[in-house]
C-alpha cells in the first residue's frame, strides 16, 4: 500500500500518514516504531516533550531504511522557547535522534501566556535552523489563527505545517481554515479523540457498510479532508490496521454523516492554545 505525499509550500514533500510516538513510553518505542517500519510507514512524529527521542533514533538506526527514506518530525517543548534554548535544544534533540537533520521541526504550543507573550522570537529562531540546513522544513502546532497572523506578518515566514487537534467531534474548522489560508497544511493530533470515537454509533454503522474498524473509518475520514494523521499504537494488529487507509474510500454521505459529528469546543480533548502555559519542571 503506497502512502501518499503532499506538497509542502517550501517544496519538500510529506506522507500523508505517520506514525506517532506521543505517550509511548521509552522503552517501548523503539520495538513499536520498528514494527510500523515493517508495516510501511515511513514518516515518524516525536516531539522533546515525549522523552522518547533516543529511542526513535535507535530504531531508525536499526531499521536497515536509508535516510531520504524516512520523514522525521520533532517539537520544540516548552521551555525552551527562549532562542538561545531553541539551539541548545535543538543540537540535543539531533544528538538524541542521532540525526544530521529533521525533516521537520515544530514548536509545539505558542504559549502566549509565557515568554512576555512572545512566540515569534521564537519562530525567527525555527527559521534560522531551516536556513542552516539543520532542518528541512519548520512549522507550529496549536496556533490558533491570531498566532498564525502574528508571526506571518511579523516574520514574513508563513510556516509549512499547524499540527491541532481534530477528530470527528472536534472539526476545529476555524484553525483549519486559517491554516489554509496562508498555504500551510493541517496534521490532525487526536485523530480518534483519544479513543473517544470508537464506539460512536454513527462511525460503527459507517464501519459496518465499508467492512472496516471504527478508526480506519475516522482515520480515512481526515485522510479524504486533507489532513496528515499519525495514529500511535505499541500493538501490532492495530499499527497494521492502522495503515490500511488506502484501500478504501467513504463516500460523500458517509463524510458528511461523519462531519456532523462535531460538537465544537465541547469536543475537544486536550488543552486550549490560549491558555495551555505548562512549563515543564
Amino acid at each position: 500500500m503506497t502512502v501518499p505525499d503532499l506538497d509542502l509550500h517550501d517544496g519538500a514533500t510529506i506522507p500523508q500518514l505517520g506514525f506517532g510516538v506521543f505517550q509511548i513510553p521509552p522503552e517501548d518505542t523503539k520495538e513499536a516504531v520498528l514494527k510500523a517500519f515493517e508495516t510501511g510507514y515511513r514518516h515518524i512524529d516525536t516531539a522533546q516533550m515525549y522523552g522518547n527521542e533516543k529511542e526513535v533514533g535507535e530504531a531508525i538506526a536499526e531499521s536497515g531504511l536509508a535516510r531520504e527514506e524516512i520523514f522525521v518530525t520533532t517539537k520544540l517543548n516548552n521551555n525552551n522557547h527562549r532562542p538561545e534554548d531553541v539551539r541548545s535544544s535543538f543540537d540535543e534533540s539531533l544528538q538524541k535522534l542521532g540525526l544530521d537533520h529533521v525533516n521537520l521541526f515544530l514548536i509545539h504550543w505558542p504559549m502566549p501566556g509565557e515568554y512576555d507573550g512572545d512566540y515569534v522570537s521564537t519562530w525567527k529562531t525555527m527559521v534560522e535552523l531551516r536556513d542552516a540546513g539543520k532542518t528541512t522544513s519548520v512549522g507550529v502546532s496549536n496556533f490558533e489563527p491570531d498566532h498564525l497572523e502574528r508571526i506571518v506578518e511579523e516574520t514574513g515566514q508563513v510556516p509549512v505545517i499547524n499540527q491541532i487537534e481534530v477528530h470527528p467531534y472536534f472539526a476545529n474548522d476555524t484553525a483549519r481554515a486559517a491554516t489554509a489560508k496562508h498555504g500551510a497544511l493541517v496534521e490532525a493530533w487526536s485523530p480518534i479523540a483519544q479513543g473517544d470515537v470508537l464506539g460512536d454509533d454513527t462511525l460503527q454503522a459507517i464501519a459496518d457498510d465499508v467492512n472496516r474498524s471504527t478508526a480506519q473509518v475516522a482515520l480515512r475520514w481526515h485522510i479524504q479532508r486533507g489532513d496528515i494523521v499519525f495514529p500511535k499504537s505499541v500493538t501490532p494488529k492495530r499499527i497494521e490496521s492502522n495503515f490500511a487507509l488506502f484501500d478504501f474510500e467513504l463516500d460523500e454521505d458517509q463524510m458528511a454523516r461523519i462531519s456532523q459529528l462535531d460538537r465544537g469546543e465541547d469536543g475537544r480533548r486536550g488543552p486550549h492554545p490560549q491558555t495551555m502555559n505548562v512549563l515543564p519542571e
